[in-house]
């Protein structure tokens, strides 16, 4: 059974930074793409950031791509994302997600496997 587990979420100041991880179990995701998204809310969820863990392409979305990196660790099974320069904005909370296959890295209808979340909260 795939199981994705987030940590890493908590409350920082504006322009503080935090790092997210999303440990993986369950299978090999050597040709997964793995994805970061968040929920505000009364807000729909929206992409973050992706990584194809095959090839090591990375994709972000407008508002994050200066600020935020993600990365990932084989050995670990753990991807990793690093959360710079943080906004108000940015406040919501963060889900991992894995698909062998999503037909639009950036839609998270695409994507199968989901972690629980773990809340982000930047304070103004």
């Amino acid at each position: 059974q795939v199981r994705l587990v987030e940590s890493g979420g908590g409350l920082v100041q504006s322009g503080g930074s935090l790092r997210l991880s999303c440990g993986a179990s369950g299978r090999a995701f050597n040709s997964y793409v793995m994805g970061w998204f968040r929920q505000a809310p009364g807000k729909e969820r929206e992409f973050v950031a992706a990584i194809n863990w095959s090839d090591d392409n990375t994709y972000y979305s407008d508002s994050v791509e200066d600020r935020f990196t993600i990365s990932r660790d084989n050995t670990k099974n753990t991807m990793y994302l690093q959360m710079n320069s943080l906004e108000p904005e940015d406040t919501a909370v963060y889900y991992c997600a894995a698909d062998k296959d999503p037909l639009w890295y950036s839609d998270y209808t695409n994507y199968e496997f989901w972690g629980q979340g773990t809340q982000v909260t930047v304070s103004s």
